[in-house]
């Protein structure tokens, strides 16, 4: 689903391309500025509040952009799949906060990853500017 303005071209599945590599881009910077917060200091090493929260925000984000893409498209396959990895990632964060049962660290990566390729390919392949060029197998 795009919007387009005279200099201005939005997608759905842009704003969940950059949503999701953000994302990917938090995740592998966290232990490292971590890391040397704690070696700079003895005490605080934990995350703070608000940068735990970025998770939530991505994960709010990606959630409008999965829903307006699988809203306009007729794959239910495609659908699914996100809405898959979404979950994936959502019980991924949710665990990371609350620790309900071990994960690995690097975990959170393939949901993240698997949703910027589902994007990528929703952009290349399922486009609904007309009805002959759309994803439409079910």
């Amino acid at each position: 689903m795009n919007f387009t303005n005279k200099n201005i071209n939005f997608s759905y599945d842009n704003l969940g391309i950059i949503a999701s590599s953000l994302c990917m881009i938090h995740c592998i910077g966290t232990p490292f500025l971590f890391l040397a917060k704690a070696c700079s200091t003895t005490c605080c090493a934990d995350a703070p509040l608000w940068w735990k929260a970025i998770d939530y925000v991505f994960l709010i984000v990606s959630f409008f952009a999965i829903y307006f893409i699988a809203k306009k498209s007729s794959n239910n396959t495609i659908n699914f799949i996100f809405w898959f990895f979404w979950g994936l990632l959502a019980i991924t964060i949710f665990n990371e906060t609350l620790g309900l049962f071990a994960l690995p660290k690097n975990f959170i990566y393939i949901p993240a990853f698997s949703i910027i390729v589902l994007h990528i390919y929703n952009i290349k392949y399922c486009k609904c500017d007309d009805e002959k060029l759309c994803c439409t197998t079910s």
